[in-house]
């Protein structure tokens, strides 16, 4: 008797990725010991804009930011593709799902430390699960993806490599916008 390969749904990939990406960054923000490089700028600008204006919640940041990224690969790379805005379909729901996540969790206390730091660890373990999720999926990843993979590509620059500066870049921006926007 021959065993039948599992099949696996590369849209239920999405979703699950989505889902699980969407509660990790959450449950980082939740613990307070800092972001990923990549969302960190995303998460600032949102911090001193939403003083201002109480509608700038992470996930419009994220998106807005993301939409930037986008822009900026489309002129590097004079080219306008249906995926690239595609891409921006999953930021935004992205965005959203990141908003209702960070409404149905509750805030954690400073001083309750042994929570924040189980909730960072599995936030970052959830992190970790949630992109092998999206690597499985044909769907159009966040902007930071899509343009590390274009950039890369399009200047014959190992992904590796790419990838590291991207996101050197990315923490250096985040701690330059702390100092100025934040003033910490």
């Amino acid at each position: 008797c021959k065993m039948k390969k599992p099949i696996f749904y590369k849209e239920l990939s999405y979703v699950f990725g989505l889902l699980i990406l969407v509660f990790a960054t959450a449950l980082t923000e939740r613990a307070d010991f800092g972001m990923s490089m990549v969302v960190a700028p995303a998460y600032i600008l949102h911090l001193k804009l939403s003083e201002i204006w109480p509608f700038f919640t992470f996930g419009v940041a994220e998106y807005l930011l993301q939409a930037v990224i986008i822009l900026l690969m489309m002129i590097i790379l004079k080219k306008v593709r249906l995926i690239y805005l595609l891409t921006f379909v999953t930021t935004i729901l992205y965005g959203l799902l990141l908003d209702a996540a960070l409404l149905i969790l509750p805030e954690i206390p400073n001083g309750a430390y042994p929570v924040r730091v189980g909730l960072y660890i599995g936030g970052i373990l959830m992190c970790t699960a949630a992109i092998s999720f999206l690597f499985k999926t044909y769907f159009p990843p966040a902007a930071y993806e899509v343009f590390v993979k274009n950039i890369s590509n399009r200047f014959n620059i190992k992904l590796f490599t790419f990838k590291t500066v991207f996101d050197c870049s990315f923490c250096i921006v985040a701690v330059l916008m702390s100092f100025l926007l934040l003033g910490r």
